[in-house]
């Protein structure tokens, strides 16, 4: 498997935090993709269709799709992306380039179609299969996204709430003092443009953290270090994001998979 990751240049990377190009199926055959509190451009330039599975049901997409902002992990099979390119949006920062509030597009998938055009999004993949290099890829990307890039006043409310939530334990009542909304504007704007609510999102960005660390402490140590009231806690958390518990995804880990991505078999 070939993964490679660019970084855009400005403004794209004060709402982008990667493209990213995935080459060649891994070993394992399937993945799940736990939350992580934002969004994803997704591109399959192997096939015309993208598949997520959920429960053991399948759910049929176009070629280009979005991936909302979910709660709860998906699974995919690896077999079926072998030539993939994508947009990992930074949090809150999808919504400036889709035209839509991004809680519409919580907990699913969306054809780009719909939210652009159909001629867009077909445009759009068509280019990207015809371009010859990763680096050619990219700065596709970046012109397409330049292109519906649309700010509004609801943005600087937004970076000020996450800044708080990403510097200190900032609670969300202070979040919402310190932005100077009422708590139900303060709720409603955040999730337009992040996709959750803001205590949502504290919660995956906590289950985040403690990703991170399985493996390395031992479970009573992650949750302290992490914020959950004890043990209990941080699996209960861990089992309803990612559908499994801490110990199983400490066996399942796998360093050669994409971030938020957990490998289910070898």
């Amino acid at each position: 498997m070939r993964f490679l990751t660019h970084r855009p240049a400005p403004p794209l990377d004060a709402f982008v935090a990667n493209l990213w190009a995935l080459q060649d199926a891994p070993p394992h055959s399937r993945e799940c993709i736990v939350p992580n509190g934002t969004l994803e451009l997704v591109v399959n330039l192997a096939e015309n269709e993208i598949r997520i599975y959920r429960e053991n049901a399948v759910a049929r997409y176009p070629g280009v799709v979005v991936s909302g902002a979910y709660r709860r992990r998906f699974v995919v099979d690896t077999r079926e992306h072998a030539s993939l390119v994508g947009v990992h949006f930074r949090p809150g920062g999808a919504r400036p380039f889709l035209g839509t509030p991004a809680d519409a597009l919580s907990d699913g998938h969306v054809a780009l179609a719909d939210l652009w055009s159909p001629r867009e999004a077909s445009r759009l993949r068509e280019q990207l299969g015809e371009a010859t290099t990763v680096a050619r890829r990219f700065r596709l990307l970046e012109d397409a996204l330049r292109a519906r890039l649309v700010l509004t006043s609801r943005r600087r409310t937004v970076d000020a709430a996450l800044e708080l939530f990403s510097r200190s334990e900032t609670s969300v009542s202070e979040a919402t003092r310190r932005v100077g909304l009422s708590h139900r504007h303060f709720i409603n704007v955040f999730a337009a443009e992040v996709g959750t609510t803001p205590k949502l999102f504290l919660r995956i960005q906590r289950f985040q953290r403690a990703l991170a660390q399985i493996g390395c402490l031992d479970q009573a140590q992650v949750a302290l270090a992490c914020g959950y009231f004890d043990q209990s806690h941080l699996i209960r958390d861990f089992s309803e994001f990612a559908g499994i518990t801490p110990a199983e995804y400490a066996r399942f880990r796998n360093d050669g998979v994409k971030r938020d991505h957990i490998a289910l078999n070898a």
